[in-house]
């Protein structure tokens, strides 16, 4: 979900009623060597402050992260889990000035707070999902539409034939040795429509920044948002006969659980997400989130940029390993191209103040990360979704997210302009934002690497935007009817910020 006024907003769902370069600096001159910090008495170090955690990002080149971890002992820090592949290690801390003292350590690039608020603290814990029940009527009337070839609750899928995936499943369900990871806030495997490509080999508990294998750690707990379940029914709920189908029923799911109980995705989990995404077989990654506690991370601030670097460090690692990830562009109506946006919830964890912030230094991490794609949102009438960010030069493509239904009105006989998906306890129910296009998109992915199983992240991110249906500017857009221009679309038919490169595809996906 979105932000929209509320701490729950990092998700990148709308509730039914209606997110960095590899070198950022080097070692100042004249500064402390890890040897020097090291040689800090224990009693010199203030251990008073709140209990924070930080990312402290390594330069591989002249130094060591062995020599960097003694100084972050000394420096007060305990060291939760060292990523020495991408040379990004997770610290807590009680010393407030933990991180202007490690960046001056020998081998330290950067590092920073990954939050405002201490680990401790209790935080708002209203994390349940805004949605839309389906209702017995509906889904006793979808049944009798359904076709033979189609699940119980597909006549509600507006969104499968806006992207060709009905015809897609004629010729493929998609392969099983492909898997989409579910970065989010946890998946309930148990449901019977993701159960049956569920592997929980490839799936684990990134919260804390350090990857749990427990069984069943991936999922969400009592109270907690299906928002990952929800998204990962789009993906690939099973072709079963009963309840929706993904848009690549026969491939792997596998749920990354990298939200707090209380909502928020914070650096070292996101991070943690992606290293494992990278080292256990992931295909592609779907994020529809932004990286808590900011809305927008800015590479002129110490403590944010160096948790757009971490983060960077992560995605790059993971495509560099044959991933390709997706993101959710966000729902707040922002034109990510402007040259100044107004950012009036971070940091969404303590008190939040407003940023007149520019987003060609300030960016919705992963979303806007070199490499991911970006996916905006479509409703059922193939518009841009009222909520949905839009920029030229950062929207890859579009995919359907859905609308409010007065706005955007599925045919018959589908009757709800949201996306139906799988919720917790074997349910179903309609959510609407950016948080449901970019696992359309995830999914044609997962159909192209079904058909290309040898192509590389490159390859399937060039092949997903050539084969993207075009769509041109949507000018005047108006889209509550009011008389009033809601946003302006720039570019083309061929590339453009309301559509990226278009809508995609899943039929050309299937196509040798």
């Amino acid at each position: 979900m979105a932000h929209l006024g509320s701490r729950r907003g990092r998700v990148l769902a709308l509730p039914a009623g209606l997110a960095l370069t590899a070198s950022l600096g080097f070692l100042p001159s004249g500064a402390a060597s890890a040897a020097e910090l090291s040689d800090v008495p224990t009693a010199a170090v203030a251990t008073n402050g709140p209990k924070l955690s930080y990312v402290v990002n390594v330069d591989h080149g002249r130094w060591t992260a062995a020599s960097v971890k003694k100084a972050i002992a000394a420096a007060g820090g305990e060291v939760v889990v060292a990523y020495d592949q991408i040379g990004v290690i997770v610290v807590h801390s009680q010393n407030p000035q933990f991180a202007q003292t490690i960046r001056q350590a020998r081998g330290v690039v950067s590092a920073g707070a990954t939050r405002t608020a201490p680990l401790s603290a209790a935080t708002d814990t209203s994390v349940g999902e805004d949605a839309q029940a389906l209702t017995a009527a509906e889904a006793r009337a979808a049944a009798a539409a359904a076709t033979g070839e189609q699940d119980a609750l597909e006549p509600l899928q507006w969104d499968l034939p806006a992207i060709k995936a009905d015809q897609a499943h004629r010729k493929t369900l998609g392969s099983k040795r492909v898997t989409v990871g579910v970065i989010d806030t946890g998946v309930d495997d148990t449901h019977p429509d993701l159960a049956p490509n569920f592997d929980a080999a490839a799936s684990a508990n990134c919260v804390s920044g350090k990857a749990d294998t427990t069984p069943g750690s991936w999922r969400p707990g009592a109270g907690e948002s299906d928002h990952g379940t929800h998204v990962a029914g789009t993906i690939g709920a099973a072709k079963n006969g009963t309840g929706i189908t993904g848009v690549a029923p026969g491939v792997k799911l596998a749920g990354i659980k990298v939200s707090t109980p209380e909502g928020f995705f914070y650096t070292e989990a996101v991070v943690c997400g992606f290293v494992w995404a990278a080292e256990n077989g992931i295909d592609i990654t779907n994020n529809s989130y932004y990286t808590d506690p900011w809305m927008f991370a800015c590479k002129n601030d110490e403590d944010q940029k160096a948790l757009l670097e971490a983060v960077t460090r992560a995605t790059r690692y993971a495509e560099k390993k044959g991933t390709v990830n997706v993101a959710a562009a966000g729902n707040s109506k922002f034109d990510l191209a402007a040259d100044s946006i107004l950012d009036k919830s971070s940091p969404n964890d303590s008190t939040p103040v407003d940023r007149d912030i520019d987003p060609k230094i300030c960016l919705d991490y992963p979303a806007m990360l070199p490499g991911v794609v970006t996916v905006s949102s479509t409703g059922a009438k193939d518009l841009k979704a009222s909520y949905s960010n839009y920029g030229l030069g950062v929207i890859d493509v579009a995919a359907p997210g859905g609308d409010r239904t007065e706005y955007q009105t599925p045919d018959a006989p589908a009757v709800n302009g949201r996306i139906l998906s799988t919720t917790v306890n074997g349910g179903f129910n309609y959510k609407a934002g950016t948080s449901m296009a970019a696992p359309h998109a995830a999914g044609v992915l997962a159909l192209l690497k079904s058909t290309h199983p040898h192509a590389s992240p490159a390859a399937l991110k060039a092949l997903l935007s050539a084969q993207a249906d075009d769509r041109a500017c949507t000018n005047p857009y108006d889209i509550d009817g009011n008389g009033t221009v809601d946003a302006v679309c720039e570019g083309d038919v061929n590339k453009n910020g309301f559509y990226g490169a278009g809508l995609v595809d899943a039929l050309d996906a299937v196509r040798k």
